[in-house]
């Protein structure tokens, strides 16, 4: 039991520091793009083809890069987190009517105080199911981790295969599938309450 909770205290922390890692860089990415139409058709081109490259893909791609270990694989996973907060922030960002904008500027609002009171708070909800779709799969694609010496839950599976051990490969893969569901419960709440404080 002592060693579940090792393997789920290092999975979790493998997850949220990617996930916190690509809120700090996938937000202000998903702003900068929302606001500028330059920007935003190459910076989106490049997201959706980072979107469908596989997890395995992108963590073998970081094998050779930055060797094996926790650091390698929490590059990988902020890499494939990002995609999903981007989008969601640039989705939410451009839906706010310009009405609203419009609205606010009549009020003799300014700019940022614009993007503070009234479009963040209409964007957040979408903003919020782009961090819950990156969460989920980070804690479940933080399993192949792994497979490059990043320890957490997948060491159940890995070594599961290696030694024919059912028992220890089934451990793994429901306790993966426990975090995962979990998460988009807890986050999934989070979302429905800030889309009826938005409505």
């Amino acid at each position: 039991m002592l060693d579940l909770a090792i393997h789920v205290r290092d999975h979790l922390a493998l997850a949220t520091s990617a996930l916190a890692i690509a809120l700090l860089l996938g937000v202000p990415l998903g702003s900068a793009i929302a606001g500028s139409v330059r920007l935003r058709a190459p910076s989106l081109g490049a997201i959706y083809v980072a979107r469908v490259v596989p997890s395995l893909a992108v963590l073998a791609i970081m094998l050779p890069l930055v060797g094996i270990g926790f650091w390698p694989a929490l590059v990988a996973l902020t890499l494939l987190a990002i995609p999903p907060i981007v989008l969601s922030t640039d989705i939410g960002l451009r839906g706010v009517p310009e009405s609203v904008r419009d609205a606010a500027r009549g009020l003799g609002m300014t700019r940022n105080q614009i993007g503070a009171r009234v479009a963040w708070p209409l964007a957040l909800p979408v903003v919020f199911s782009g961090i819950r779709t990156a969460a989920v799969e980070v804690v479940a694609s933080a399993t192949l981790a792994a497979f490059i010496g990043g320890g957490g839950l997948g060491e159940y599976i890995v070594n599961g295969l290696a030694e024919n051990d059912r028992p220890q490969l089934l451990e793994g893969a429901l306790s993966v599938a426990v975090l995962a569901l979990a998460t988009q419960w807890l986050l999934g709440g989070v979302e429905r309450q800030l889309a009826n404080r938005a409505a």
